[in-house]
């Protein structure tokens, strides 16, 4: 089972973002607050879950946890200060956006631009370390794999529904077909040829 926590007796946040690799959508970024005394065998990186298992975690978590926040940085944000700095906005609204304000931020990773007035810890492959984190992963990604599935009902032939806009065959073969919508992050290498897109 992961690790309740990092410190004993303070109230701790764990963060961690879903699409940084994508080629469209939004990259989106969960904090998520659980009880000192959390148990949860269930619990774990969300890229170790089904979509099944995904959906019950979701639900137990918003349901369990003392807080949580899930924000969005829009791919038009991403394309302007690129997807790191996207990425460190998103956790940063999310942790801004949270019930209760934690003493300390679990940030599964290896950088993080700090967050004014709460000190963080970066942890490499946090979400299959500690709950929160894992917690936060599950909320980031459950999120973002509906928008881009509701997106890919508008822009459909791109395989959205099911590779949640990742650089797959199938997305790029869609990419030379049909070329891009709306929702495609302009600042990406969107094809290896990077042919004219634009």
């Amino acid at each position: 089972m992961l690790k309740p926590y990092f410190k004993e007796g303070i109230v701790e946040a764990g963060c961690d973002e879903a699409g940084r690799g994508p080629l469209a959508g939004p990259v989106v970024a969960a904090a998520v607050i659980l009880p000192a005394d959390y148990e949860n065998e269930l619990l774990n990186d969300s890229k170790k879950l089904n979509k099944k298992q995904l959906e019950i975690l979701e639900e137990v978590i918003k349901r369990d946890a003392l807080a949580y926040s899930v924000q969005e940085v829009s791919h038009t944000q991403i394309d302007e200060i690129n997807i790191l700095n996207a990425s460190y906005l998103a956790m940063h609204l999310s942790v801004r956006d949270l019930s209760i304000q934690p003493d300390l931020l679990l940030i599964d990773g290896n950088r993080f631009k700090a967050y004014d007035g709460i000190p963080h810890e970066c942890i490499v492959k946090g979400d299959g370390k500690y709950m929160s984190i894992a917690a936060a992963s599950i909320l980031a990604k459950t999120h973002r794999d509906r928008v881009m599935a509701e997106l890919a009902q508008q822009y459909p032939g791109y395989g959205w529904e099911t590779n949640a806009g990742y650089p797959t065959i199938k997305h790029r073969d869609a990419i030379r077909q049909l070329g891009i919508t709306p929702y495609h992050r302009k600042s990406f290498r969107l094809l290896p040829e990077q042919m004219e897109l634009f």
